[in-house]
């Protein structure tokens, strides 16, 4: 008796220990990164949209430069890859990483050495943003991609654009990194896109900025 009890005995055993380990790295996996801060929840609907953060020009980004009564000193202009625009009496002007507001007053002050009191006017007409402009989306979804930021975008709109969360994606362990200008520094947000996406959460949803990037990891099981 003893001898045929023991190996089931032992059977058992093994199994119990099993069963024990994987609770416990489920438990320590859901742990992973729970200090991390959330951000406020966003409306699924917006009540009336408002806009968003001014635009940053690009490289590549092309312009339309107004000067009134002057018009052949403005045109249409692309920005070159170095970040720099050249028009008729302005030689190599950077534009990257200027509004088209900060923009049309550098190009009113150049071209105030030449005629009186210059009235000047930037329009982006063909926009080719930059990482600063744009929604990152990487890790375990349908379809990693770099989107437009758009005024009002959410982590709702974004998970649209992508296809949604992979087949293996730990959803509710994702992280949004955002640069925080005040700072000068990198801060991580926890994501809870299992809970916004599979379970209908509207609180899980939150608001985006130009320049966000979300990493989705992958379940260990």
């Amino acid at each position: 008796m003893i001898s045929s009890a023991s190996p089931r005995a032992l059977g058992v055993a093994r199994a119990a220990l099993v069963a024990g380990i994987a609770a416990t790295a489920l438990a320590g996996c859901a742990g992973v990164g729970g200090n991390a801060p959330e951000l406020p929840s966003a409306n699924f609907v917006e009540n009336r949209e408002g806009p968003g953060e001014e635009y940053i020009i690009g490289p590549l980004d092309e312009l339309q430069i107004f000067v009134w009564r002057n018009p052949e000193l403005g045109g249409k202009v692309q920005v070159r890859p170095d970040g720099r625009i050249t028009t008729p009496l302005i030689t190599d002007m950077p534009a990257v990483g200027k509004t088209p507001t900060m923009l049309q007053q550098d190009i009113k002050l150049q071209l105030g050495q030449y005629i009186n009191d210059p009235i000047v006017s930037v329009i982006v007409t063909s926009f080719n943003s930059t990482f600063s402009q744009q929604v990152r989306i990487v890790g375990a979804t349908e379809k990693p991609a770099s989107i437009p930021y758009r005024a009002n975008m959410t982590v709702l709109d974004a998970m649209i654009a992508v296809g949604g969360l992979g087949e293996f994606a730990a959803g509710n362990k994702a992280r949004l990194v955002r640069f925080d200008k005040g700072t000068g520094k990198q801060r991580e947000y926890g994501l809870r896109l299992n809970d916004l996406i599979k379970r209908g959460d509207v609180k899980a949803n939150v608001r985006l900025q130009p320049g966000d990037v979300i990493i989705i990891p992958e379940s260990m099981f």
